[in-house]
């Protein structure tokens, strides 16, 4: 059942639901990601990268509000579940228990070139099919590499 119409093919809808909700479940995932670091946090550099790590998730937090919207708006329902995220994720797992700031700020490192690596396929997948898509992609992904570079400036 479709209660939205789209108003792209069927084929350039299929290439944008799927950039979509990609970028969904790694935006979903990060959030958590980040937000279990944040929990676990401990180390001398604790107060900032604790604070940091909230930045990351308010930012996919924010985006991928947008992203599913998008979706919606497309006529592409959007899937945020937790097996969905769990199954479709490219992050890689998260240490359990207390997380020493160095190995917290590695992990985000790792994590967000990722996101931002699948981000920038998407982006590339989407410009012919539906570049407003695109241009939403293209917001959240330099969001992102800004949190990158500044996760990778703190491992230096």
């Amino acid at each position: 059942m479709s209660v939205v119409k789209s108003p792209l093919s069927e084929a350039d809808l299929k290439v944008v639901g799927e950039a979509l909700q990609g970028a969904l479940v790694d935006l979903v995932d990060l959030s958590l990601v980040a937000k279990q670091i944040h929990w676990n946090v401990v180390g001398p550099r604790f107060r900032s990268v604790h604070l940091q790590l909230d930045e990351v998730v308010d930012t996919a937090r924010l985006h991928s509000d947008t992203v599913a919207e998008r979706a919606s708006a497309l006529g592409v329902t959007p899937d945020g579940r937790a097996a969905t995220v769990a199954r479709a994720s490219a992050i890689g797992d998260v240490p359990s228990g207390w997380v020493k700031d160095v190995d917290a700020v590695r992990t985000l490192v790792e994590a967000l070139a990722v996101v931002v690596e699948r981000m920038r396929e998407r982006i590339e997948a989407t410009g012919d099919a539906d570049p407003i898509s695109q241009d939403v992609l293209i917001g959240l992904t330099a969001d992102l590499e800004k949190h990158a570079w500044m996760f990778q400036a703190e491992s230096a």
